[in-house]
């Protein structure tokens, strides 16, 4: 097997505000709640994650103990002990510990142990992923595609230090308490604020732009690929020192004075960045103490709390799920000032460059990277303009009918691995009904030659629980763009339309897509991704202007649809068509338009007809496109679930 990149080889290891840094830090002093990295595809975050873990200082544990307990502890929370005071040890590296993004519940927290259950008849606990990751790393890639109800479980036992298991006979609690790192691409959808501010520290990553690191990226990179083990005992060097300073600086962190000066400063500083709740100060403190026990200090200066402000508050500011993180550095020297000079002059990290562990040439840096606005400006009439949207909403809920079977999310209904037990059904992947498998094995007990004791069990007993809760879905925005759209400023209501369904649609983890048409031809804006931002961003630039090529926009969606079909078939789509239903563009237009909305009627596709059309003499041109669709109507002005619940109320009384 090769060796793993060298961690000291990654540049950015001598960043102060890069992602080595707050890896490092939170491995210094796990208390801080792990690292989140943001940043484009191509940077190296994967790479440098899978080397922390060669670089960190071997622990002890309890030999044949699955939970990892120290044996300096004398209170193990481990399922399998108590231990003796003799209980022989063994010494073992930090393990780093992969949650793939479809992982299960039952993967993540441990179940009950098949076939021992199905063998012996016992209800014995079978660890899952987050005992392997006590005293070491989880890592989750694309943390931003994981399901919300798994970062929160992630989250939760990361800062409780422990993990409670409920669930099929099953009743253990044991500790967990590991550093949690996640990475994602923003392209790909974000987090929700809520979960964002539950990571202690954030770093965002780019390329570099320089060509000469880029040389050196691929320098490195070609002669890693040619030699692994001679490149890695190149750097061996660089990595023992790294070892011993983080062994120095995890054993000197309980001695750093955090004095209440410093501790005034921190408050002062989370205040003037009006973050929520005191979680930011707490972590700030936290990595201040950290960063102080990096340096060789026995005692946090401002510099301690300006290098923890960069990474513990940039994601604590943010107001809007549209808005990117960030923290303005001017305001850091005007709450901190100039700092006291420091006693002694840092150790000097090791340093390097490194390629993507794909070969894509990537590599880290502390700089944030560019966020994607370029807006899409297709062909149309030289008056085109471009309007400002209104201010967002609340939206109404808008579901595909039936019932689906995709990731789960919080719009439509569907069967999914969480949610409320609705019934059981025959397998083994999901979890465990244990009535039902009972039930399904009394009525053989005696053809088995059962005369007392344990109930005989037979594979095709077991029954699993089947739920019904709530599915994401694909979302796609069909918007019409042309210049009757543009009339009395009617493009500012649409915006903010489509901006609160965007709210809404990042609010239940959907797929989004946008596709416009205007003059004579229609334009896939935005290919389905989870990044609302970027669908937000591309809105907002948005002209309006020309013809109304309705046919061509309905046929683009209809091809966009079938491709994601093919590409993800569990997912259901929603097709929002935002139009005041004119079809302008050549000869008969309209009835092109029919026999286009006729094929996503046939192909079964769930729809929804936005009808922009507003004035005293009205056509109800959207409405009869509607029809063709087999679609809901609904006037732009319904699309407030506030006017929705006014209309109601004004006709009820």
């Amino acid at each position: 097997m090769p060796q793993q990149y060298p961690f000291s080889a990654v540049v950015g290891s001598d960043d102060p505000d890069g992602m080595a840094l707050a890896l490092i830090l939170t491995t210094v002093s796990p208390e801080i709640g792990g690292v989140l990295v943001r940043g484009e595809k191509g940077t190296a975050k994967s790479t440098i994650v899978r080397a922390l873990a060669a670089v960190l200082p071997p622990i002890d544990v309890v030999a044949g103990d699955r939970f990892s307990s120290d044996p300096r502890d004398p209170a193990p929370l481990s399922p399998d002990g108590p231990f003796g005071a003799d209980a022989a040890t063994e010494t073992r590296a930090v393990r780093l510990v992969e949650l793939p993004v479809g992982a299960t519940e039952d993967r993540v927290l441990g179940s009950l142990h098949l076939e021992r259950a199905l063998s012996e008849g016992k209800a014995e606990y079978e660890p899952g992923l987050l005992a392997r990751a006590h005293r070491g790393i989880l890592y989750v890639d694309e943390v931003n595609l994981l399901h919300d109800h798994l970062v929160d479980l992630l989250l939760d036992a990361a800062a409780m230090g422990r993990s409670t298991v409920e669930r099929d006979g099953v009743s253990v609690e044991h500790a967990a308490r590991f550093v949690l790192v996640g990475t994602m691409n923003p392209e790909e959808g974000e987090l929700r604020p809520q979960l964002l501010d539950r990571f202690g520290l954030t770093v965002e990553v780019a390329a570099p732009r320089d060509p000469a690191q880029r040389v050196e990226v691929v320098r490195r990179r070609m002669a890693y690929d040619a030699d692994p083990d001679g490149f890695a005992a190149s750097y061996a060097a660089d990595e023992r020192a790294l070892t011993a300073r983080i062994e120095a600086a995890q054993a000197r962190v309980a001695e750093v004075e955090l004095s209440e000066e410093m501790l005034l400063r921190i408050a002062e500083l989370c205040a003037a960045c009006e973050v929520d709740g005191m979680r930011a100060d707490i972590v700030t403190a936290r990595t201040a103490v950290a960063h102080a026990a990096w340096h060789g200090r026995t005692a946090v200066t401002t510099e301690d709390i300006r290098a923890a402000a960069l990474l513990a508050l940039p994601h604590r500011r943010r107001r809007n799920p549209f808005d990117a993180p960030g923290l303005d550095e001017s305001l850091l020297d005007d709450v901190l000032g100039e700092d006291e000079p420091e006693p002694d002059p840092d150790p000097e990290p090791p340093g390097g460059v490194q390629a993507d562990s794909e070969g894509d040439g990537g590599f880290e840096t502390g700089a944030s990277a560019p966020s994607s606005t370029t807006g899409n400006d297709s062909a149309g009439a030289p008056s085109s303009t471009t309007d400002k949207p209104g201010a967002t909403y609340r939206p109404q809920l808008f579901t595909v009918r039936g019932v689906g079977a995709g990731e789960a999310g919080r719009r439509s209904r569907a069967v999914t691995e969480n949610g409320r037990r609705i019934g059981s059904r025959a397998g083994t992947s999901g979890a465990l009904h244990l009535t039902e498998t009972v039930r399904a094995a009394a009525p053989y007990q005696r053809l088995r030659g059962r005369t007392a004791g344990r109930l005989l069990l037979r594979a095709e007993d077991l029954r699993v629980a089947t739920r019904e809760g709530q599915e994401s879905n694909l979302v796609l925005f069909c918007v019409d763009a042309s210049g009757s759209m543009a009339a009395r400023r009617r493009m500012e209501q649409v915006k903010a339309a489509i901006l609160s369904l965007l709210l809404d649609a990042y609010q239940r983890r959907d797929k989004v897509g946008l596709v416009t048409f205007r003059g004579s031809d229609a334009d896939l804006a935005l290919p389905p991704t989870y990044s609302v931002d970027i669908a937000a961003a591309r809105l907002e630039v948005l002209p309006a202007g020309g013809r109304t090529p309705l046919a061509e926009g309905l046929l683009e969606a209809a091809r966009v649809l079938e491709l994601e079909r093919v590409r993800d078939p569990r997912r259901r789509p929603l097709l929002v068509v935002v139009t005041d239903g004119r079809a302008t563009s050549g000869a008969s237009a309209v009835e092109r338009s029919r026999q286009a909305a006729g094929l996503l009627a046939r192909a079964g596709v769930a729809s929804l007809v936005v009808d922009c059309e507003s004035g005293a003499m009205r056509l109800g041109l959207a409405s009869v496109l509607a029809e063709h669709l087999g679609a809901e109507h609904v006037p732009i002005a319904e699309v407030s679930a506030e006017a929705l619940t006014t209309a109601v109320r004004g006709r009820a009384a």
